[in-house]
């Protein structure tokens, strides 16, 4: 079978089957998602040295002709090292490959090379080690370096992209009119694609990667802007504005900020319209955004409808469960709690609660979107730290209703240049102030060296009747980390919080586990709280109030931030501990902020500045489609560019159905989930 573009990669020519599954691992399953595999660096040839002047145990270029090749040894454990004397024209090295008989078989005796590799040895006698190569005639002298997986080799991918890239100039197509391209001042597709795996000249790649970072960008923003216009097809739940929040807001036994009475302002606002609300609430962590999204409930359960909240764990769920209650049964309006844990005898009594309208807002974990779920009046759904569910549970909660109303909060300050492209099919609503009251937590950050004195203070608040928290990284949740983990808790309870009542609480725990880890933390009857970032999004424990970060270049600033963000939740000065022995000058001026700054939102821009968008997030899945070129931080330009283009499209073309706009269309439907833009 003839290959296309579209067609199975493994048909591409020197591809079949086995290596056609080790492109799929990369997600490459047609020659054309194999053009979009953007190279991760390059190698320029043309920086070549002599054979005299190569960095000892350091990567070179050097340009080599074969003067003899060796028979292959086979040496112990199968290995097959392969050796070939050649020479600059002056000196002499020695070529050495690793266990790769066929790629040293292409190299030819008289042949001349251009080589990149570590080279060894010493002032008399070099070798380089398993070198990368392109024959000396090659016309590109600046080639790509891709992320590769086993059974791949650079050599391989390159080969394959060669072959995809002549099958496309075969089968040219361009996604955007030429008056756009004029405009905005962008290279024709065809020569992007090119230039970004094999560029004549550095502006060749860099004016290439413009032009695919505005598409990536551009495709971005159509596809939040069409998931905006598809949920705003009218409600089944317009609110009769004449019903008032009033009693609730004058009722809780604090009083709003500023910030919190203009949120539930915008929110009350958006549930009289006739289109769905699609509204991020934004807040630092113990900003109030819950006695917002309360003040929501109350507003629709005065309207007869119900309220679904969904948040990431259990143990928050309950949390929101609890807060909720509080706020809002002294005015007659009923909460329930579904998760996964109930017995099925309560969840099934529950669930005939639900759909009889028994119960006004549902509180729970995802168990609340499974389908044997069914609600009366669904009219508004809150989702809490939106960036870890994803776009299609989202949607999966608002088919719940019929076109219900829909609330994000995070607790994860985003810049406003992320969150309008992260969340750019909602609207923004932010926090930024703290309730009154509300201390901000001191931070300090030191070496280990004073780790025992950090542990005299944090003793010194336990003897004074307060709880503590000590953070260990476990980033990968790996057994190793796991074991270091488990490590350190026993060796603090012998050792630095010996005659406390120490617990640990880590992500491998059973749900069941953690939950009572926690409640006797909340309870006072676990004095230390070791723990992994299981509770970064956590519950309140207002007694807490101090901190302890071990390794904290470990963790990111926003992650940083709210870690820190789980003490000072009472009336008790808290105190934040980083320790760290990296002195590296990142490492220092990251701590110089946490110090320095309680201001989520600051916090959030200068990570994102020094992260970039990809890591912002960890590991979390805020649902988007990747990025693979694109820096947000950097591209700020591009980016507004790219939202004024996208504007423009859609304002002349809402569903990109002409046409011209056809092949867009297609991308962007690849891009995201067809069924969330189809």
């Amino acid at each position: 079978m003839a290959a296309t573009l579209f067609s199975d990669i493994q048909y591409l020519k020197g591809v079949g089957q086995a290596r056609g599954e080790k492109y799929r691992k990369l997600g490459i399953n047609s020659p054309y998602e194999l053009i979009y595999h953007i190279p991760r660096a390059y190698l320029d040839f043309r920086a070549h040295v002599p054979v005299a002047q190569a960095v000892l145990n350091d990567y070179n270029v050097l340009k080599l002709t074969i003067l003899k090749k060796l028979p292959p040894q086979r040496i112990k454990g199968g290995l097959v090292i392969c050796k070939a004397a050649a020479s600059d024209g002056i000196d002499d090295i020695l070529i050495v490959i690793y266990n790769n008989v066929y790629y040293f078989q292409a190299l030819k005796e008289g042949g001349t090379y251009y080589m990149y590799g570590k080279v060894n040895g010493n002032f008399l006698r070099k070798e380089i080690s398993s070198p990368v190569y392109i024959k000396a005639e090659e016309k590109v002298l600046i080639q790509p370096v891709y992320h590769l997986t086993q059974g791949l080799s650079v050599t391989m991918v390159r080969n394959n992209m060669r072959q995809a890239l002549d099958m496309m100039h075969r089968e040219p197509f361009e996604t955007l009119p030429d008056e756009i391209l004029r405009r905005y001042e962008l290279c024709p597709l065809m020569d992007a694609l090119e230039n970004i795996h094999f560029p004549q000249s550095d502006m060749a790649a860099e004016i290439a990667r413009r032009r695919l970072a505005f598409d990536e960008l551009l495709k971005l923003q159509l596809g939040m802007s069409m998931m905006k216009t598809r949920s705003r097809r009218s409600t089944a739940y317009k609110m009769d504005s004449s019903i008032s929040v009033a009693p609730f807001v004058e009722g809780l036994p604090f009083e709003l900020t500023d910030d919190q009475k203009k949120a539930v302002s915008e929110i009350v606002a958006d549930l009289c319209k006739d289109v769905p609300m699609n509204r991020l609430l934004q807040g630092d962590v113990g900003s109030g955004k819950t006695a917002a999204a309360a003040a929501a409930c109350y507003f629709a359960a005065k309207n007869g409808t119900q309220s679904a909240l969904m948040a990431p764990t259990e143990i928050l769920a309950s949390q929101h469960y609890r807060t909720l209650s509080e706020f809002l049964e002294p005015f007659g309006v009923r909460v329930s709690l579904l998760t996964g844990s109930l017995t099925a005898k309560k969840k099934a009594a529950l669930r005939e609660q639900i759909a009889a309208g028994e119960t006004d807002v549902v509180v729970g974990t995802h168990a609340i979107i499974q389908k044997d779920v069914e609600y009366r009046d669904l009219a508004l759904v809150i989702t809490d730290e939106q960036h870890r569910f994803g776009v299609a549970q989202r949607a999966a909660l608002a088919e719940k209703g019929d076109s219900p109303h829909k609330l994000v909060m995070s607790a994860t300050p985003i810049p406003r240049t992320l969150a309008l492209i992260i969340y750019g099919d909602l609207d923004i609503s932010a926090i930024t102030q703290l309730p009154k009251g509300r201390k901000p937590v001191k931070t300090y950050a030191v070496t280990g060296k004073l780790r025992s004195r950090a542990f005299g203070f944090v003793r010194d608040r336990l003897n004074e009747g307060r709880q503590a928290y000590v953070v260990c990284p476990m980033i990968e949740e790996s057994e190793s980390d796991l074991f270091a983990v488990k490590t350190y808790a026993e060796n603090a309870a012998k050792n630095d919080l010996k005659g406390y009542v120490t617990a640990l609480l880590h992500g491998k725990m059973k749900a069941a586990e953690k939950d009572k880890v926690m409640k006797k933390f909340r309870d006072g009857e676990i004095q230390v709280l070791i723990c992994t970032t299981v509770v970064e999004v956590g519950v309140d424990v207002p007694n807490a109030a101090v901190m302890v970060i071990e390794n904290a270049e470990r963790f990111g600033l926003s992650q940083l931030h709210q870690l820190r963000g789980r003490v000072g939740r009472g009336q008790y000065e808290s105190s934040c501990i980083l320790i760290t022995d990296n002195t590296s000058d990142e490492c220092v001026k990251r701590m110089k902020i946490m110090s320095s700054t309680s201001d989520g939102f600051k916090i959030s821009e200068e990570d994102l500045k020094m992260r970039g968008p990809g890591d912002f997030f960890g590991s979390a899945q805020h649902g988007l489609p990747p990025l693979k070129i694109a820096d947000i931080a950097c591209n700020m330009e591009l980016m507004n560019k790219a939202q004024n283009c996208a504007r423009e499209l859609l304002a002349a073309d809402p569903e990109l159905d002409s046409r011209e706009n056809r092949a867009l269309k297609m991308d962007v439907m690849r891009l995201f989930n067809k069924d969330i833009i189809g």
